[in-house]
């Protein structure tokens, strides 16, 4: 702890005077090379898990655009208040539904977002990890909630065009002890067949569409399906990859006097103009 200090202090007083010192670092065994077991080959997906998995669909298509998007949206709310009301006579009543039904379709349209820099509340939120600002990506949302469904569906663009959907299920009715990623898994990999397997996660594989299961759970109390084009995710990894912003190099003196990792012994040299300067500041060496 002694020896920290010193260096702490060490590091304060160079900094002020502006002036690297001369480290000179004890030699280090190389440390040996661990090798990392080999993961299993994720199974191949079935004939009759893709056409489950391909029910993620819903009658959409990758390529879309917003407006096609909506095109579907439109029709769908069609259909499901169409049987509402056919369902009642009161002309009032089915004034109201039809003014709910617009009223919904607008609130979609105003849903959508474009990720340009400016922090958004999706920046912190179960979606935060599915985008990027400055790439060319936004997003549509619609709260899916009828045949006894209870879950939102994002939509997620790039360069104007569908690539991906996520869709956070419904956890309200589950028990708190089967809220679990155990759970989850068994659930899933019973509906879709077996997964590629990981923490909190798992992922199949087709030519066409890659499909993940998400474990939120520990963050926002909440599960997810998304089902993606891996294509245009190669693409787009490559340009968030090119955008994101540089990290913030710490500073060389810094490094080099807590750099403790590197050494057992770390001796400053004697001979260093800026050492004498630190010793003659603090009554030392003359």
């Amino acid at each position: 702890m002694r020896r920290f200090t010193s260096r702490m202090v060490l590091v304060s007083l160079l900094l002020g005077l502006g002036a690297a010192p001369a480290v000179v670092y004890a030699k280090q065994a190389p440390a040996k090379a661990v090798k990392a077991k080999p993961k299993k080959a994720a199974p191949p997906v079935t004939a009759a898990g893709k056409k489950k998995l391909a029910e993620l669909y819903a009658g959409y298509k990758f390529g879309m655009t917003k407006d096609e998007v909506l095109g579907v949206l439109r029709k769908q709310l069609d259909q499901q208040y169409e049987e509402k009301i056919k369902g009642t006579t009161d002309v009032t009543a089915q004034d109201r539904l039809r003014s709910e039904k617009k009223g919904e379709l607008a609130r979609i349209s105003q849903s959508y977002i474009t990720f340009q820099g400016k922090r958004t509340g999706w920046d912190v939120s179960i979606i935060e990890e599915e985008f990027a600002h400055h790439t060319g990506e936004s997003m549509l949302e619609r709260w899916e909630n009828s045949g006894g469904k209870n879950q939102r569906r994002f939509f997620f663009f790039h360069e104007g065009r569908l690539w991906k959907m996520l869709v956070s299920l419904d956890v309200s009715i589950l028990p708190e002890d089967k809220k679990n990623f155990e759970t989850f898994e068994k659930v899933m990999q019973g509906q879709y067949g077996a997964g590629d397997v990981e923490p909190g996660l798992i992922t199949w594989r087709t030519s066409e569409f890659h499909v993940r299961a998400v474990d939120k759970l520990a963050t926002y109390d909440a599960l997810a399906l998304v089902i993606e084009d891996p294509r245009v995710k190669q693409d787009l990894v490559a340009i968030r990859e090119a955008k994101a912003p540089k990290k913030k190099e710490t500073s060389s003196i810094i490094k080099a006097v807590l750099e403790t990792d590197k050494s057992d012994s770390m001796e400053i040299n004697p001979n260093s103009g800026a050492v004498d300067a630190v010793l003659k500041a603090q009554g030392g060496r003359k």
